[in-house]
């Protein structure tokens, strides 16, 4: 017994006292995630089924698009009832190419999203195994397969060529959200080997002779199943440009691309010859430049001409526009002295550093899972003396890389201050051994609020504070920013669902607000999440991506553990210098472990209050702030203030009782088909000759009767133990936030 009230006083200081003593435990409350659909996509114009999965995604009633070009219902048997998890799929004819979203709904609301492509060609889905030379499915030119990597195995395809037919096949894995790290082989027709790659899953080809060639697909490390899926495309290309890819997700870093000044600069196409100063492109700030890193090592040099006191700032896209490269410029200034020249350094530009300091460990331990920061440069060039500049391009990985496919755009412009916004699910940050990195949708439980880190970057020199919000939002949500004050880089977003709101879902939109050279601008924010649900990160390295839209539910099925809340919904009202009290209501709907949880103030605007402590169970509390020693100014401010806490958790406690109704209802069913049973079996024991057979034959029929309805009622109280051992309490820990508080700080002297 006493071993068993350590545990759970050290779990409870692991998750409520920093540094406190370490364990692991269940981390985040359940959420409903879509892991795979089969297929992952279609050709435009067509239908067909999909089967899904997930994890907490019971109820699943809808598979909804980020598009409304591609709509979904679900099968429906012979019966008369639909399937369960399939639901059939219809793309229109018009439907934009791409990689869009894929979400349920489910009892506990939207789910994470699963990436869903549309294409313009033929689509098939490969369904039987053929992992051996002779089972090979076979490709048509310009098609598409969908299909799983077979676990420790190959996959073999066969396709025919035409001797100096160019053949590009695509292993598209993850860019689709695949666990996929796909070898992809072309070999002749008895198998052998002669073109493979083991890094980007793409092989230019061109057939040495009319034949037969094979295809073969498989694992890094031959791993396989339904989340190692994977769409091949087999393309016959004319020509000898870059080979053409399947469209593909975007990277976190990509939020900060494009600027949005971009498509007012004139456009250049670089031309080679080009890699030495003395072949140099001549060129006009401003301008926007296309240009290519190939063949490998290559340099791209571009010149202008500049007077002192210019500023120019210079970006450069490649990586985010989702390349393996790692774009350097610099720039320098050519001194010429009769035929002699000499190069003075004037700047090198390198990565765009993160916003804010992402873990060093892949989850959420000394900084966010997520890395906002890119490859690409951005960075000012300050013109000291009038002469002629040469700026080079190079990708720092490019020394032995020839790929045509490696594009750039480069950036020259005059100073233009803008900003570009990122926001993802506040983590964990436990120091007890916890690896959890987990895709984190915006599912509201009634009475929940959560929380929404907003990074930012900044352009050209633009510091000012943004004001932070939320659009389009469902019924029953609100959502209150935390504003990125000038300067700094981090901002939060506060979604909170009523406690009586009904099941709803939207499409959202995130945006910034600031003063730019006294001008109100507002650009949107994109949301990012982790593609799957990472629960030890120490085993799998967590993958992030941006999301196409930003995807909002509530569900009434579940309440939050518990509401914290001010007393009144009301604008707090104090003068600058004063004390304010504010009390604050508790709604508790679960048991939880410990005897106190711990609130401390999120965002800059009351940073420094010091943490509350509110006993477990309290029916209220008060946080006191006083603004004197705050030293808060006047105007208008919101207080958060979140902890963790350790909640014992039933899921979905309402199944149990209609599973118990079922049951119940299942046995005197039952009970009375026995009963009938027995009374026609003495009654056929009893029939006259002439009557017998037939009484014995009604007789055998309630025998039947009754075998249906003993196995419906052992069917029941398998479902009711289900539900019953689902619903049983077990502890997670998870981020508890009160809802917003409005303050508005007038000065001393107002009344």
């Amino acid at each position: 017994m006493m071993k068993h009230i350590l545990f759970r006083l050290m779990v409870v200081m692991a998750c409520l006292g920093p540094g406190a003593a370490a364990l692991a435990q269940d981390v985040c409350l359940p959420a409903p995630r879509l892991l795979t659909t089969m297929p992952m996509g279609g050709q435009a114009g067509t239908s067909f089924e999909v089967k899904i999965t997930g994890e907490n995604i019971d109820g699943a009633s809808e598979l909804l698009f980020s598009n409304p070009r591609i709509t979904a219902k679900p099968k429906v048997s012979s019966a008369g009832s639909a399937e369960h998890d399939v639901f059939v799929v219809a793309i229109a004819a018009d439907a934009p190419h791409g990689v869009h979203e894929a979400r349920v709904l489910s009892r506990l609301g939207v789910s994470s999203s699963r990436a869903f492509s549309v294409s313009g060609l033929p689509e098939s889905t490969r369904a039987k195994a053929n992992t051996t030379l002779a089972t090979a499915m076979e490709l048509k030119a310009n098609s598409i397969t969908n299909a799983m990597a077979t676990p420790r195995s190959v996959d073999f395809y066969v396709f025919s060529a035409r001797k100096g037919g160019r053949f590009v096949v695509e292993c598209a894995a993850r860019g689709i959200d695949s666990k996929l790290k796909p070898v992809l082989i072309i070999a002749d027709a008895q198998g052998r080997d002669l073109l493979a790659d083991r890094r980007g899953g793409l092989l230019d080809f061109t057939a040495p002779a009319d034949g037969r060639y094979f295809v073969k697909v498989h694992d890094l490390t031959f791993q396989g199943g339904p989340t190692h899926f994977y769409r091949l495309a087999l393309l016959e290309e004319p020509g000898t440009g870059p080979a053409p890819r399947q469209a593909a997700t975007a990277t976190v870093s990509a939020f900060s691309w494009p600027p949005d000044e971009a498509s007012r600069r004139p456009r250049i196409e670089e031309t080679e010859p080009n890699n030495q100063h003395a072949q140099a492109q001549r060129i006009t700030p401003p301008c926007e430049i296309d240009g290519r890193f190939y063949p490998a090592a290559d340099v791209d040099t571009f010149e202008f001409t500049a007077k002192k006191g210019d500023v120019w700032w210079v970006e450069v896209a490649s990586e985010r526009l989702g390349l393996p490269t790692d774009p350097f410029v610099v720039v320098q200034r050519a001194i010429r002295d009769g035929s002699r020249e000499t190069l003075e350094d004037v700047a090198e530009l390198n990565d765009i550093p993160s916003p804010i300091k992402p873990s060093s460990n892949g989850y959420s331990y000394d900084g966010p899972v997520y890395d906002a920061g890119s490859a690409d440069p951005l960075g000012k060039i300050e013109i000291k003396q009038d002469g002629v500049y040469r700026l080079q391009v190079r990708d720092l990985f490019g020394g032995t890389r020839s790929e045509p496919r490696h594009v750039y755009k480069l950036i020259i412009r005059k100073p233009a201050p803008d900003f570009a916004l990122a926001a993802w699910a506040l983590h964990m940050n436990l120091r007890n051994g916890d690896r959890n990195a987990v895709s984190k949708p915006i599912a509201l439980r009634a009475g929940a609020t959560m929380a929404l880190e907003v990074v930012v970057v900044r352009r050209d020199g633009f510091d000012g504070e943004i004001e932070l919000g939320m659009t389009n939002l469902p019924e029953g949500v609100s959502a209150r920013g935390l504003k990125i004050p000038a300067g700094k880089s981090v901002g939060s977003l506060l979604i909170s669902a009523d406690e009586t709101a009904p099941r709803s879902f939207g499409v959202a939109r995130i945006f910034g607000r600031a003063q730019i050279n006294g001008k109100t601008v507002t650009r949107p924010g994109r949301l990012a999440s982790m593609v799957w649900p990472v629960k030890d990160a120490s085993q799998e390295i967590p993958n992030p991506r941006l999301m196409a839209d930003v995807a909002v539910s509530v569900s009434p099925s579940e309440g939050a553990p518990v509401t914290i809340a001010a007393a009144e919904d009301k604008v707090w009202k104090v003068k600058a210098g004063d004390t304010l009290s504010i009390p604050l209501k508790f709604v508790w709907r679960s048991d939880f472990t410990g005897a106190s949880i711990k609130l401390s103030p999120m965002g800059a605007d009351f940073g420094s209050l010091k943490a509350l402590e509110v006993p477990l169970k309290a029916a209220g509390s008060e946080v006191v702030l006083d603004l004197a020693a705050l030293k808060t100014p006047p105007g208008e401010y919101a207080l958060v203030l979140y902890g963790s806490a350790v909640a014992q958790y039933r899921s979905n406690p309402e199944a149990v009782r209609l599973a118990r109704e079922e049951q119940k209802k299942a046995e005197q069913e039952a009970m009375a088909i026995a009963l009938a049973a027995s009374k026609l079996a003495r009654e056929a024991k009893a029939a006259p000759p002439a009557k017998k057979a037939e009484a014995e034959n009604t007789a055998k029929a309630a025998i039947g009767k009754q075998k249906s309805a003993e196995a419906a009622k052992a069917s029941a109280a398998r479902r009711m133990k289900a539900a019953t051992d689902a619903a049983a309490p077990r502890d997670i820990v998870d981020i508890v936030v009160a809802r917003p508080i409005r303050i508005l700080v007038t000065p001393k002297d107002q009344k």
